[in-house]
């Protein structure tokens, strides 16, 4: 137990304690506690933060429409396939000048939960599309800042005074104002015969449900489950990948072992395709690695139990925050034999096959285990194996010389800024 401010707090160490707390008792740890920083914008509403038969139905009802529209019409891998294509047009046009790759690992990751979600992609130059990533990556470094880790000591006392939480507040407001026009735009354009995205789908149960006083089908959780989607499925991603090209500036060597073995698996004349991962075992080391070792969301995102528990000879009462610190388990020397250095032999066995780790949880485990999974390991696969195929990556600074301090690390984890050529091969 720690004490973040008056409020007593449990913190799950190791992977065991996770995997016992989120999986063996996966029923009653899964309640989830607010972020103070932004808690004025959710109040238990949306997907992500939302509790009890509420979440439940959001959480079936997000999954399953998810899925359809990631496996509809055009599958999700096809989605991906695409934005990779307009990626690789943008970074030739490049011609290998410094860039910072931060924008455009935004713009690919946001296009594709914008596809899923409102039914369309941006072009990377739209200025309403740039203003939502802008907003979006300067209220991550705000949430994952030092000042958010004493406003979630002090909540009660600070959120009464001026500072970067109301800046957060307004940011996420400005973002619900778009998914509120969008809403509109799909309510006027809606054809119950054939819903488009999720926006549509979900205005169709609202519909279905709206004699039902109790539904919670309503336009609150809407607006608020899109921002969920939208925020986490453009940050977490981009985030990953960002770390995973610094490392690969830092690591020479690896990123040649990785474009090998494109090469032998799919040649430099087809886009790669989600098959051919099952074939690249050491491609697919140096992802999970990426994502153990990049460590985006440290202390995970809070749960709390759901009714007084007996965990471990103590007992937890209910409505006790709890944090599982993913960090600990993607840091567990019993699991990782160099647990704070990049070495993608940690997802490796003997014979060079890819092996499972049961401390290998960077979407944390359990019955809260992050919704688009499946998208985000999808995505870094086919993004970061169609960049690879087409480009090589320079830095302007020797491979010793990168630092990979983090910019910011708190609630999330952030890559320092840096500068990156793509050479066109």
């Amino acid at each position: 137990t720690v004490y973040l401010g008056p409020r007593p707090v449990v913190m799950l160490c190791g992977t065991e304690a996770i995997r016992e707390a989120l999986v063996d008792q996966a029923e009653v740890f899964s309640g989830r506690a607010h972020v103070a920083y932004v808690e004025q914008v959710f109040q238990g509403y949306g997907v992500i933060f939302a509790n009890g038969d509420r979440w439940k139905a959001l959480r079936r009802f997000s999954l399953a429409t998810m899925r359809d529209f990631g496996m509809g019409k055009r599958s999700v891998e096809e989605r991906i396939q695409e934005e990779a294509q307009c990626l690789m047009e943008e970074l030739r046009k490049s011609k290998g000048a410094l860039l910072d790759p931060t924008f455009f690992f935004h713009a690919i990751t946001a296009n594709i939960i914008c596809s899923i979600v409102f039914g369309e992609r941006f072009a990377y130059k739209d200025p309403q599309f740039l203003r939502l990533l802008d907003t979006f990556y300067q209220t991550f470094a705000l949430v994952s800042s030092f000042s958010s880790q004493v406003f979630e000591l002090f909540q009660d006392f600070l959120r009464h005074f001026p500072g970067p939480h109301r800046q957060v507040y307004k940011n996420l407001q400005e973002v619900n104002a778009f998914i509120s026009c969008s809403v509109a735009k799909h309510r006027e354009t809606l054809d119950p015969s054939a819903p488009r995205d999720f926006i549509d789908t979900y205005l169709l149960r609202m519909d279905k449900e709206k004699s039902n006083p109790d539904t919670e089908f309503h336009q609150r959780n809407l607006i608020l489950t899109t921002l969920s989607l939208f925020f986490a499925g453009t940050e977490t991603t981009s985030t990953t990948l960002r770390y995973g090209f610094l490392l690969m500036l830092k690591y020479p060597h690896i990123a040649e072992k990785v474009r090998k073995e494109i090469e032998q698996v799919i040649g430099l004349h087809r886009p790669p395709a989600l098959d051919d991962r099952a074939k690249m075992p050491y491609t697919d080391a140096v992802i999970h690695e990426m994502q153990r070792f990049g460590d985006l969301l440290p202390i995970g995102v809070p749960h709390m139990v759901t009714k007084d528990t007996y965990f471990r000879g103590y007992i937890i009462p209910k409505g006790t925050k709890v944090f599982p610190i993913l960090s600990s388990a993607l840091h567990d020397p019993r699991y990782f034999e160099k647990p704070d250095e990049f070495n993608p032999d940690h997802f490796l066995d003997d014979k060079g096959a890819l092996k499972k780790n049961d401390a290998f949880m960077p979407f944390s485990v359990g019955k809260r285990i992050c919704l688009g999974e499946g998208i985000a390991k999808a995505e870094l696969f086919l993004f970061f194996t169609t960049i690879l195929q087409n480009f090589s990556v320079a830095s302007p600074v020797a491979p010793k010389d990168i630092s990979l301090m983090p910019l910011e690390s708190g609630f999330g984890k952030m890559p320092p800024v840096y500068q990156i050529r793509f050479l066109a091969r």
